[in-house]
């Protein structure tokens, strides 16, 4: 996980999203511990308090849980949730534009699946096949 501290986004956005994506790539499993504040406090050279904002943010969803004296572990069902969550927001910040953007060119939905289906040839490498 890296963190920009040059970005508009904040510091604490940036650590949530990170312990997503690395629930999601698999590097926390569900019911596996993540590390603590202070932990992430020293390696990224950020106030704990910062740190503590951005792993709240995932109590406060339910993706995160702590264990009295123990520490935070990723909650179960939180790949499944986490997947969900970004599936909407793909849709949200990415195809809901596109269709937009679509519409003021006057492209034809045949067009936009022709389009689409080219992009997926041309990313073929990057994107896991199902």
């Amino acid at each position: 996980m890296e963190l920009n501290l040059n970005s508009d986004k904040a510091i604490f956005l940036q650590i949530a999203e990170g312990v997503e994506d690395a629930i999601l790539s698999g590097a926390f499993e569900e019911e596996t511990q993540i590390p603590s504040i202070t932990e992430f406090a020293v390696k990224y050279k950020i106030n704990p308090a910062t740190a503590l904002k951005g792993i709240n943010l995932l109590v406060d969803s339910g993706i995160v849980y702590k264990k009295r004296g123990l520490g935070m572990f990723v909650a179960p069902g939180a790949i499944e949730q986490l997947r969900n969550m970004r599936k909407e927001q793909f849709f949200d910040n990415y195809i809901v534009s596109l269709v937009a953007e679509a519409k003021r060119l006057n492209l034809a939905e045949a067009e936009i699946k022709t389009m689409i289906e080219r992009g997926l040839k041309q990313c073929n490498n990057i994107l896991p096949s199902k």
